[in-house]
């Protein structure tokens, strides 16, 4: 017992000690990348700025985007993993199911962000900082931790991803809850002390180097009394059809409009993002980049009336999905946050006319706003309430921002919308090529889990003897609390849980048939 004990404590001092270096390392490179966007935008801004005052020259800009459009291209086809945000990638590395490159993924990523960035797309930060630090994290794994095991290598993964959100937002608890809650999807001891280890040195590394103000600050001026809980507990309910029909309206164009040219070459698909980003620059300027601009514009709500933010948040979301659904290289949680601010401003100025509550209490629900909508997009409700508690710094909006989380994430949940990072993954993964191939009526992927009992028909059997029912694809079996990667000798044992994906139009008949397999026979 006492060597047990003491190589416990010496793997616990271990984890920390490889979670710190970690931070260290991931902390330099995204404070790095945010420092290279930043100053991209700054020189986009003074590009279109200079152009606009000579008229004649516009045109030159357009030509520049496209040949910017074209080395992106080339960037996206040397290194296929860097497309779109990143963590339905990390969701991949960390699930066994691919291995990225490190030492090509890391270079190429930090060149298509600030490509991006200077072309002005409305694309986040914070997915690629997120694959950015796995990758990171991986690379100090291979070069120093020779010998480790591939589940450690992957728990490493975990925690540089943990770092890389916590650097990217200046919020280390929500980069920990973001890795549990979206990525590893279960708690352990030795996540938990890697993963915090990293993402404080990770958020000390990146403040030192660009500063501790917060990436957005926001303020509550009055904490909501009860009186105004109805009009929260409706605001949580606005936020989760909003979230539904974010989810809904990404994957419409990522599917449909962008799906088509799925087998061109990204260049055929980014050119319109790119050509929009050109014309927006002129016509539009609060829409480009992450929303920087829109937030400057939130924070001082008294000067701006309902149909401007109106305009925003539409305009902001078909951007962003135009963006994002053509593949280029960028995430959509800063989007996503700026698009929250919007909601909850729009909602309390709202509320603010009907009611004639004071104004200052609209500023609480812009901070409910950011929470709802997450929730509801992410379906990750704590990290969504500490997300906004790091933001905000105040303990005050604890209970209201609780209330619209939740409230958003039941109403999500039951307008049966699949979780955003979820279905990104399992339409990475082509789960849904056989029915695609198929040529019947499709739906959008959806996931559902399902306990063998013990003697079902398809207990003792492995993957590729049963036959499944058509359209279902198996993504992971767990066995005590285990993923295992999925391959056609993978065994079927009672009482493990296994994910499908299926097609939401056949979910009913195809669940009947799944119980049918797995539930225990008499």
């Amino acid at each position: 017992m006492p060597t047990e004990m003491h190589l416990s404590r010496w793997h616990r001092v271990r984890l920390v000690a490889e979670g710190a270096v970690i931070g260290l390392a991931v902390g330099a490179l995204i404070a790095l990348y945010r420092y290279l966007l930043s100053n991209s935008e700054t020189l986009l801004r003074l590009c279109t700025g200079w152009l606009l005052q000579h008229g004649a020259l516009v045109v030159l800009w357009f030509v520049a985007l496209l040949i910017i459009c074209f080395v992106v291209d080339r960037l996206m086809m040397f290194e296929p993993y860097t497309q779109a945000s990143g963590i339905p990638q990390i969701d991949a590395e960390v699930s066994g199911h691919i291995s990225m490159p490190w030492y090509r993924v890391v270079p190429t990523k930090l060149a298509e962000g600030v490509l991006c960035a200077f072309s002005g797309l409305s694309l986040g930060r914070e997915g690629p900082s997120v694959l950015l630090g796995g990758m990171a994290a991986k690379g100090v794994n291979r070069i120093f931790g020779r010998g480790q095991t591939r589940a450690h290598e992957r728990l490493m993964v975990t925690c540089g991803a943990a770092a890389g959100m916590s650097a990217a937002f200046h919020a280390p608890l929500t980069g920990v809850l973001f890795a549990v809650e979206e990525i590893h999807k279960e708690f352990s001891a030795s996540l938990i002390i890697s993963a915090m280890t990293s993402s404080v040195v990770a958020d000390f590394v990146s403040s030192h180097l660009l500063g501790v103000t917060p990436l957005i600050h926001l303020v509550v001026y009055k904490t909501a009394p009860h009186a105004l809980y109805p009009a929260i507990l409706l605001m949580g309910v606005i936020c989760g059809v909003l979230g539904s029909l974010h989810n809904a309206g990404m994957f419409f164009v990522q599917d449909k409009l962008y799906g088509p040219f799925e087998t061109k070459t990204p260049f055929v698909r980014m050119a319109v993002p790119f050509v929009l980003a050109g014309v927006l620059a002129f016509v539009w300027p609060d829409l480009l980049c992450g929303g920087d601009a829109i937030v400057e514009r939130v924070m001082n709500i008294r000067n701006e009336t309902m149909l401007t933010i109106l305009a925003l948040l539409v305009g902001k979301y078909v951007f962003t999905t135009i963006c994002f659904g053509s593949g280029a290289p960028g995430g959509t949680l800063f989007p996503l946050v700026v698009m929250g601010l919007l909601v909850g401003a729009l909602y309390g100025m709202g509320v603010s006319n009907v009611a004639g509550i004071p104004y200052a209490y609209v500023n609480s629900f812009i901070v409910l706003g950011v929470a709802g909508l997450f929730s509801a997009v992410i379906q990750a409700p704590v990290t969504a309430v500490v997300m906004v508690f790091e933001l905000t710094g105040s303990m005050e909006a604890l209970l209201a921002t609780s209330v619209v989380s939740i409230v958003s994430y039941v109403t999500a949940t039951l307008l049966r919308t699949d979780a955003y990072y979820e279905h990104l993954y399992a339409r990475m993964l082509g789960k849904a090529k056989a029915m695609q191939l198929s040529g019947v009526r499709h739906g959008h992927e959806m996931l559902k889990r399902y306990v063998i009992g013990v003697g079902s028909r398809v207990d003792g059997l492995t993957v590729r003897d049963v036959a499944w029912p058509e359209g279902v694809l198996v993504v992971t079996v767990r066995e005590a609390g285990i993923k295992k990667i999925v391959k056609g000798s993978t065994p079927l044992n009672a009482l493990n849980e296994i994910t499908v994906v299926m097609d939401e139009y056949d979910e009913t008949k195809t669940d009947e048939l799944m119980h049918g397999l797995c539930d225990p026979r008499d």
